[in-house]
């Protein structure tokens, strides 16, 4: 087959399926969001109830992100870094939220700090709430997330090796230092991605989030889950505003993603 031919064909066929699978239904959400018009989306979106997800949604995100970033860093030095017993199963268990349920992940909140779970007992006499409330729902989006930006970080430090924070440390530098000066240069670009992918991850958690948010509404519901329950009593138009609402959140990470990939290939190549 020609070659010419070939390109064009598969260029035809991923613009296709980008278009029926991620366009169209984006188109789609807009459109139902503005169908009793402006007025009636400007008072879905400005809703104190969806004001009051949102601004969990984001808080959620933040905190979520700050975990990650730390846990993120500090099992990637470790892992690519140093050999130690339990190093593969240590990478394997980094894995187990790609391959569980988010359901199943929100279960295994309930089971363990839930009012009848392992540490509910224990947590209910000192007044401390996990499940059906915030600090249930963040963890909950940390377990999902975490692999996002540790499988980001560990390819990269191990192909970049240690010769360079040795040489730092033969030359006097102390330990933050070299993270600093060496390594966090090195790294940063996939540090970005990785922190940029577990956002999008987060803004839009929904499986394990719902088991343990209890669904409240002004306290526990997040975006995804106001939409749901919006969605649940045929209050369709206002559904999908505050899903565009969420949508137009996705875009711009993703137009931060697409700007993090350009600036990286400026740097790797800076006379195209």
């Amino acid at each position: 087959m020609n070659p010419a031919w070939t390109r064009r064909a598969l260029i035809v066929i991923a613009v296709s399926f980008v278009a029926l699978l991620v366009l169209l239904p984006v188109a789609a959400v807009f459109t139902e969001a503005f169908r009793k018009g402006a007025g009636f989306y400007l008072k879905s979106i400005g809703d104190p109830l969806t004001l009051a997800a949102l601004r969990l949604t984001l808080s959620i995100t933040a905190t979520t992100i700050a975990g990650n970033l730390a846990f993120g860093l500090m099992a990637s030095w470790l892992i690519a870094k140093f050999s130690f017993p339990g190093r593969s199963l240590l990478l394997s268990l980094i894995d187990i939220p790609f391959a569980v349920s988010p359901v199943i992940s929100g279960l295994i909140f309930i089971l363990v700090f839930g009012a009848r779970g392992w540490f509910g007992g224990w947590l209910m006499d000192r007044g401390i709430q996990i499940v059906f409330a915030p600090p249930g729902m963040i963890l909950a989006t940390i377990f999902v997330t975490f692999p996002f930006i540790a499988r980001e970080l560990i390819p990269l430090m191990q192909e970049q090796g240690s010769e360079e924070e040795e040489a730092a440390v033969l030359l006097g530098a102390g330990g933050w230092q070299t993270f600093r000066r060496v390594t966090l240069p090195n790294i940063r670009w996939a540090l970005v991605y990785g922190v940029i992918l577990a956002n999008a991850r987060a803004m839009g958690e929904f499986g394990a989030v719902s088991v343990v948010s209890g669904h409240i509404r002004g306290r526990t519901n997040t975006l995804p889950l106001h939409i749901e329950i919006l969605y649940n009593e045929y209050n369709f138009s206002a559904a999908f505003a505050v899903a565009s609402l969420l949508t137009l959140l996705a875009l711009v990470t993703l137009a931060v993603k697409a700007a993090l990939e350009w600036k990286i290939r400026t740097e790797e190549r800076p006379w195209q």
